[in-house]
């Protein structure tokens, strides 16, 4: 499958998520008819301040620009910040998102070191839409469940699908999450993306009997999280940068 044809396919399941805070992607990652549930794959950095403040989400589907504002009530959001990754679980009523979700790769599996990987994001830049990046994988590191990917990845991205295309078509193997840009001469030059795995997640919505039964299993943390790189000044000066 070529990339423009593995893009066409996973666009329909791609949300932009934004919050009074901060602005990343989405996709939809499991869907469920009874009860009517679906769960939208983001990095946790994305999320986690409207988490523990209770702020409203804009969720925009992006094939048909349908726009939904799922508050605090009305939703549950699992996350995992030791690994950046969470799901988003409402009612997405009327909005038209596919009826099934995209392909994960194998729990267990991961790319080989060269493998090609594309992921799709909304750069935060004015006029931006979804934009599709490419690179290849560089490392695939255990201890953090992620890949380090020869790629670019700016802020806004965050949250979206990484995915390899295959004959049969394309397999999502992760979320982006970070930037790793290198500092060595003091200036930022090309560095590495930073793809979490998120084949925990493949059936999360499918499994709640209900919203309250998803939120059961949400978590607040104990102290408010950081604002969101580039919320405040100087807070994309590190040497690793969620996007």
């Amino acid at each position: 499958m070529e990339w423009h044809e593995a893009v066409d396919a996973l666009t329909p399941h791609v949300v932009q998520i934004t919050s009074p805070q901060s602005s990343g992607t989405g996709f939809m990652l499991s869907r469920a008819k009874t009860p009517k549930l679906c769960g939208i794959a983001t990095a946790a950095h994305v999320v986690e301040h409207a988490h523990y403040w209770e702020q409203p989400l804009r969720i925009r589907l992006t094939a048909t620009n349908e726009v939904r504002l799922v508050r605090a009530a009305d939703r549950a959001i699992l996350i995992d910040s030791l690994h950046d990754t969470a799901v988003v679980v409402f009612d997405p009523k009327d909005m038209s998102l596919p009826d099934e979700p995209l392909e994960l790769i194998e729990p267990g599996s991961f790319l080989k070191v060269g493998g090609a990987v594309g992921w799709l994001g909304f750069p935060a830049i004015p006029a931006a839409d979804l934009c599709f990046f490419t690179g290849s994988v560089s490392a695939w590191v255990e201890a953090h469940k992620a890949y380090f990917v020869d790629g670019v990845a700016i802020n806004g991205v965050s949250g979206g699908p990484a995915f390899s295309s295959f004959d049969t078509g394309p397999f999502v193997i992760g979320v982006v999450s970070a930037y790793m840009p290198n500092r060595a001469t003091g200036e930022a030059l090309p560095g590495l993306a930073i793809v979490r795995d998120v084949t925990q997640f493949h059936e999360i919505a499918q499994r709640f009997r209900s919203l309250d039964e998803a939120k059961s299993e949400q978590t607040v943390p104990a102290q408010p999280p950081p604002p969101p790189p580039g919320a405040v000044p100087g807070a994309t000066s590190s040497a690793r940068v969620s996007v």
